[in-house]
């Protein structure tokens, strides 16, 4: 099986790539909707983040945005927080990644937004990075509910520079064109895979 992992900045479209590639018959894991099974009742991220930021909780689940607020600018309360979410969010994604492999799968990409931030990227067989102009970039994330110009600042200063990915990437996926235009830049990328790994 071959296991890529896909990235991007804010706003560059990897949830859009990613179920592209999906389309196509690859199987996918994405982190942030991990995060959201973790979050939602019942998710194992609940409980201890009930602890540690009580007022976050709102009928039983965690409120994304109440919590993104108590993090903001505070570089303790994030660091608790990933504490608590980066291991449960590992074993969401091992335990995808052996069902795949059960299920003999080919091609399994991973969507992880801090791939290279968190030195990811030596966990895959190749890494895909998913990119865009930057002002394409911020008039996506200034249009996302509850975002602010400080938060998309934030954002982009914990992130690695979009160059930086590109460089370093097997593939690019440019998404500032058109919907078909980027399915066939995936699929590109997905006919390269299966002849380099003679799949």
């Amino acid at each position: 099986m071959i296991t890529v992992g896909l990235t991007g900045s804010i706003g560059m479209g990897k949830s859009t790539v990613t179920r592209m590639f999906e389309g196509e018959g690859a199987a996918v894991w994405n982190a942030d909707d991990a995060v959201h099974r973790l979050y939602a009742k019942s998710g194992a991220g609940v409980a201890p983040i009930a602890e540690r930021f009580p007022s976050a909780i709102v009928e039983g689940a965690v409120d994304r945005t109440i919590l993104s607020g108590l993090v903001l600018g505070d570089a303790l309360s994030l660091a608790d927080l990933e504490a608590i979410v980066h291991p449960l969010v590992s074993t969401d994604r091992a335990n995808f990644l052996d069902n795949a492999a059960r299920d003999g799968v080919d091609i399994a990409v991973l969507d992880i937004p801090l791939l290279f931030e968190k030195n990811y990227e030596k966990f895959f067989d190749a890494v895909i990075v998913v990119t865009a102009p930057a002002s394409v970039q911020k008039e996506r994330v200034m249009a996302r509910p509850g975002m602010t110009e400080k938060k998309f600042r934030s954002i982009l200063m914990k992130q690695t520079p979009d160059a930086e990915k590109r460089r370093r990437a097997d593939f690019v996926i440019d998404t500032s064109v058109s919907l078909e235009e980027t399915r066939a830049q995936a699929r590109a990328v997905l006919a390269a895979l299966k002849k380099r790994f003679a799949i």
